[in-house]
């Protein structure tokens, strides 16, 4: 962010760090965008050249984030002019990256700011096997560039129902399952003899921009993000990472739950979402809010995510508070829009708990959070209020860009 960082302190909320006890009473001290001390207000001292912002009776949480949206690549209200999540014309699309068809004005980023959501992970569509590469966004900035937090954050890719009917229709491979598998195989095989050429040569090789992007999901830099809805296609896709080595995150997960204890023993994380759909395809009609409480209690890393703009990401709390209603135990719950999607991202040095020396990205409510009566009052990124929310009015602003 171009504005200057200032410098606050958050006096006397019920403070929330997720990693670490809560609070009661407590001070979060921003130095210059950075959070710099975090306590009980009687331990933590206030120099007299901060903003102080009286808290009490409010609660203090780290910024949500969302792990999987399509903020900027599919805008709202646009029609096919804003649609550019989808290079539909070659299944193997790697070397594309997200971050050229973000639009950082699009409304989506102003909803997330008001609902507290920080950070994104704005990824590819799912209509190719290969989809192309994913970034980790800051939701304020005027352009894409400042808002970066990780680029590349991985390579989407996709199992199942959508490549085999996008790549069906077209009469083009792949039309099935086996056919979208294979697609895969041959990608990665490529992939490998590239890199051994490139190994082997005492020449310059031409590039191969689809390789070089596989070879950082092969070498392990970033992880492999596999779009799949049914439990044989988790299956598909745990048997192609174990086969070739890559970190691999599940996308959606809808019924990961059904095979909780295979995702658990590859210890394989499960981005969980959108919940509020309808049974709109056969592959998410085991859809269910309780989904996110069993992996958690199987021992799976669990995220939970909107998939923006099927579900609007001002919901992304909303189904935080189903899940917990169906059983997911409530700091479990919290992490899952906090530090769990940070760790995925690896951007957990950075955001998802309220520790000293991570980005002061912070959100004000005006309760408890999971109660849906309550609002986000202001929201911090880097120190810097990009919103604020005027109860006597009952209207809020965000930042202009």
């Amino acid at each position: 962010m171009s504005t200057p960082r200032p410098s606050l302190a958050i006096v006397g909320a019920r403070v929330v760090p997720v990693e670490g006890e809560v609070i009661e009473e407590g001070t979060v001290l921003v130095r210059e965008g950075v959070i710099s001390a975090v306590g009980p207000r009687a331990e933590v001292e206030v120099p007299e050249d901060v903003e102080v912002v009286d808290a009490a009776g409010r609660w203090v949480l780290p910024g949500l984030i969302d792990a999987h949206v399509h903020l900027g690549v599919w805008e709202e209200g646009e029609g096919w002019a804003g649609i550019d999540g989808n290079e539909s014309t070659d299944p193997v699309m790697a070397a594309a990256r997200a971050i050229d068809a973000i639009n950082p004005r699009e409304q989506g980023f102003d909803d997330a700011i008001t609902a507290g959501v920080t950070t994104v992970n704005v990824n590819p569509g799912s209509a190719n096997p290969i989809g192309g590469q994913a970034v980790a966004l800051k939701t304020y900035g005027r352009y894409v560039d400042e808002m970066v937090l990780r680029n590349p954050s991985g390579v989407k890719a996709a199992l199942g129902e959508n490549p085999k009917r996008v790549y069906g229709e077209q009469k083009k491979t792949p039309s099935t399952r086996l056919g979208v598998a294979l697609v895969l195989r041959k990608a990665f095989s490529a992939a490998r003899s590239y890199q051994a050429r490139k190994a082997a040569s005492d020449s310059p090789v031409d590039t191969d921009l689809v390789s070089e992007a596989l070879l950082l999901v092969l070498e392990r830099e970033i992880p492999w993000r596999q779009h799949c809805h049914r439990a044989d296609d988790i299956a598909t896709a745990i048997r192609l990472a174990e086969e070739f080595g890559y970190r691999l995150v599940l996308d959606h997960g809808t019924e990961a739950y059904l095979v909780a204890d295979l995702v658990a023993q590859h210890d394989v994380p499960v981005l969980y979402g959108p919940m509020i759909v309808s049974r709109s395809k056969v592959e998410v009609r085991h859809r269910t809010p309780k989904a996110p409480g069993i992996l958690d209690r199987a021992g799976v890393e669990v995220s939970i995510i909107t998939d923006h703009p099927v579900v609007p990401i001002d919901y992304l709390i909303t189904q935080v508070a189903l899940a917990v209603r169906e059983g997911m135990e409530r700091d479990a719950a919290l992490r899952a829009v906090t530090i769990n999607p940070a760790r995925v991202l690896g951007v957990e040095d950075r955001v998802g708990s309220l520790v000293a020396g991570k980005d002061a990205d912070l959100a004000l409510w005006s309760g408890d959070p999971l109660d849906l009566q309550s609002r986000v009052l202001r929201t911090w990124i880097d120190g810097v209020e990009v919103y604020a929310y005027d109860e006597e009015a009952g209207s809020g602003q965000v930042l202009p860009r």
